[in-house]
């Protein structure tokens, strides 16, 4: 495991990425691609600040600095603003706006402030409003010199084709049990062993799904999504064993952690899944990504959002055929 690297995991895009900064003819536009939760916008940040780091200097502010540009979701709200600007989990808008990629494009017109490269981070590029696109897609086909654009996403097939065809791919892969437990050890030093092997057995390699499983108390939880994965649910037990389990007003980002973990089981048991339920998961990890998507934005009672992620994983225990 390398450890010469500002996070833990993914060694061989962080050397990848170190020997194109290294080189002549660095490509101008980088795809972050990989399962949710496998450390992408660490990565990106991390690379945007070895990008524009001068040679000998201290570690950089990755959110101040004034040649790494950071386009993500905007608050919802000016409340929203303030929990955001406080590292606090916060609701947004749907999209990435044109207004935000137009804005950022304007300031490409002038050359980087400290040195001559300059990164744009755009996470996630998969959800950026038509106009973003659009207007996304010119910044690339003519990126003005020294600008490093790098579009962090897990759902690649959602870009168009003609921004994928400029950019140059780096992969994120699954991380291996030691990496996982210096991310929890790291991260949640309060999780106690016991806690921190449950949450490596069901994260399946990403960091993201483990410290979601410890910081938010959900080993219990990934215990019950599993059965009815396994059972089924006919008599509604084990979903009323799952909304106990949460609670009745589970907090909204616990709420959030367990449709992440629900969509994270659909997909280890997808791998291994005889083709007559494959359809069945998913249909249900797709239901399961329309929720996510919505949920930071909508007031979902609490007690109906968990009956429905149990329903559909229920639903997902079934063969296609009997589910019809």
């Amino acid at each position: 495991m390398n450890m010469d690297k500002p996070f833990i995991g993914q060694d061989a895009a962080w050397q990848e990425w170190l020997a194109a900064i290294a080189s002549e003819r660095m490509h101008h536009a980088w795809l972050l691609s990989g399962g949710k939760g496998l450390g992408k916008r660490a990565f990106a940040r991390a690379a945007a600040a070895e990008l524009v780091r001068q040679p000998g200097a201290p570690v950089l502010d990755v959110e101040s600095h004034p040649d790494i540009h950071i386009l993500d979701h905007l608050p919802a709200n000016d409340d929203e603003a303030k929990k955001k600007a406080e590292g606090k989990p916060y609701q947004t808008k749907r999209n990435i706006t044109v207004d935000q990629v137009r804005g950022m494009i304007r300031r490409l017109a002038t050359k980087p402030t400290l040195g001559d490269r300059r990164a744009i981070i755009i996470d996630p590029a998969d959800d950026m409003e038509k106009g973003a696109v659009n207007a996304l897609l010119k910044a690339l086909e003519e990126p003005p010199a020294g600008t490093y654009f790098l579009l962090v996403t897990h759902q690649p097939g959602r870009l168009l084709p003609t921004i994928r065809s400029r950019c140059r791919v780096l992969r994120f892969a699954a991380l291996d049990r030691e990496e996982l437990e210096a991310v929890i050890r790291r991260d949640a030093p309060q999780a106690d062993a016991a806690a921190r092997s449950a949450a490596i057995a069901a994260a399946q390699g990403s960091p993201g799904v483990a410290l979601d499983i410890v910081e938010h108390d959900l080993g219990a939880v990934h215990e019950l999504m599993m059965r009815i994965l396994q059972r089924g649910d006919p008599d509604f037990l084990l979903r009323g064993a799952l909304a106990d389990e949460m609670g009745g007003r589970p907090a909204r980002d616990r709420q959030l952690a367990a449709l992440e973990l629900a969509r994270a089981v659909l997909v280890h048991q997808l791998r291994d899944a005889p083709r007559r339920r494959q359809l069945g998961i998913i249909e249900a990890y797709g239901a399961l990504t329309k929720l996510a998507t919505q949920a930071p934005t909508y007031n979902f009672d609490a007690g109906l959002l968990i009956m429905e992620i149990g329903g559909l994983l229920a639903s997902a225990a079934m063969p296609r055929e009997a589910a019809r």
